[in-house]
């Protein structure tokens, strides 16, 4: 790469384009089974409205996503380093919503797989489809493979895609009497609801495990950015299509129907529906997909959280830990052992209602602490002393978008768990 007399970088023509990175496996595993819930209600109660609020939720996620990816690259820093630069409160902060997040997390996502599993093949109580998903998911990401781990996870995404996206193609024809719902609108009292859907595209904790994974890929300096800005694009695109896909399916297929879908069985139910007006083996695609959004994000998360611990683990003891190496170590096995094991205890005993709260309020958190401290750290002279490398104006106003979205929607959380 080479620097031109005006301060601007480009990358040398020679460079071969690599193949899409690991943007795809961020946002997929960003796509839980609340999130599918989310699309399938909003097509259901307001058939086409919110097609805009998944757009503008897509954008603001690449602005997130591509903002890990560059500090990464521009200093040859983790994030957790960045954050452990800002002072203890922010590694703090991370350190406690990781093990308590990560405690009664391991417990939902395995119990969200099993409930596709269990409509699959009925066979075996849930709880053992529960128990079976976070042992294959110890499995695959104990040893810190990555290249296994990412053949997985595009094997799952394709089947995502396939799937889901398949299913809305074979019901666009019921869309022609309900086309005039596609005109963006803002529906009396949906306010809260439609940026929810907008903070629910593609975006978790795993956004955060960016750079770790560009380092597994081997793009590690700024000769890459024009590759993390074109990855996060294509990642949010197909994170856009495919949350567009289900508000499709529930418009075309519940709206105007005073169906109600209710949480994440709502999915085994509309599946039931969708076999009905269509075919069972439209029912079979369907709940494959859910499987599929639901595995995705137990395998990024026993992987990219676990990378997050690992570093945090190191940063905080001041140990000096080669990062590349950071899947080998015993930080990091600890928290693959601990997303997988002790959650298996909350499949018996419930979730206990304190430990709820704290979870909630923590997670509520999280995606507006990532938008704060990128906005300082993509500012900060002290961290990037070239002014070519800092934000830019509109990466600002995209930024400062997701701190005032998270937010809201943070306090909305923090209300409804205290209610």
């Amino acid at each position: 790469m080479e620097g031109d007399s005006d301060g601007t970088w480009q990358i040398n023509k020679k460079k071969k384009w690599p193949a899409v990175g690991p943007g795809l496996i961020v946002a997929a595993t960003g796509v839980g089974a609340g999130d599918l819930v989310a699309a399938l209600v909003a097509g259901t109660n307001f058939g086409l409205v919110f097609l805009w609020a998944i757009i503008i939720g897509a954008i603001l996620k690449f602005a997130l996503n591509e903002g890990v990816g560059r500090y990464h690259l521009l200093t040859g820093k983790t994030i957790l380093e960045g954050w452990h630069s800002m002072g203890l409160w922010a590694t703090s902060y991370f350190g406690v919503y990781s093990v308590i997040w990560g405690f009664v997390y391991g417990a939902a996502a395995t119990s969200s797989c099993a409930l596709a599993l269990s409509a699959l093949f009925p066979v075996l109580p849930l709880w053992v489809w529960a128990v079976i998903s976070g042992l294959l998911g110890f499995l695959l990401t104990w040893m810190g493979q990555y290249k296994l781990f990412e053949k997985v996870m595009n094997l799952l995404i394709l089947l995502m895609f396939i799937s889901v996206v398949g299913s809305a193609v074979i019901v666009l024809p019921e869309l022609s009497d309900i086309m005039d719902t596609a005109v963006p609108a803002l529906p009396k009292g949906s306010l809260l609801y439609a940026l929810g859907l907008i903070g629910g595209v593609g975006g978790s904790i795993t956004m955060a495990s960016y750079g770790y994974w560009l380092q597994e890929n081997n793009w590690k300096d700024r000769s890459y950015l024009r590759y993390v800005r074109f990855d996060s694009m294509i990642a949010y695109i197909t994170t856009a299509v495919f949350t567009i896909s289900l508000l499709i399916l529930g418009a075309a297929l519940l709206y105007g129907t005073n169906t109600n879908i209710n949480g994440e069985q709502g999915l085994v139910s509309f599946a039931t529906i969708l076999g009905n007006e269509l075919s069972p083996t439209v029912r079979i695609l369907f709940l494959i997909g859910f499987w599929s959004a639901s595995f995705t994000s137990v395998l990024g998360v026993w992987n990219g959280v676990s990378y997050l611990f690992a570093d945090f683990v190191y940063t905080v003891k001041k140990h000096d830990v080669n990062k590349e190496q950071l899947s080998k170590t015993k930080a990091y096995k600890f928290f693959v052992f601990w997303l997988t094991f002790p959650p298996m205890l909350l499949h018996f005993i419930g979730k206990p209602v304190s430990l709820i709260i704290l979870y909630g309020a923590l997670g509520a958190l999280f995606m507006p602490f990532l938008a704060l401290t990128l906005i300082y750290l993509l500012n900060s002279k002290k961290h990037l002393p070239h002014k070519e490398d800092r934000n830019k104006w509109f990466f600002n106003v995209l930024l400062s978008l997701n701190i005032v979205l998270f937010f809201i929607l943070s306090i909305n959380e923090l209300v409804n768990l205290f209610r």
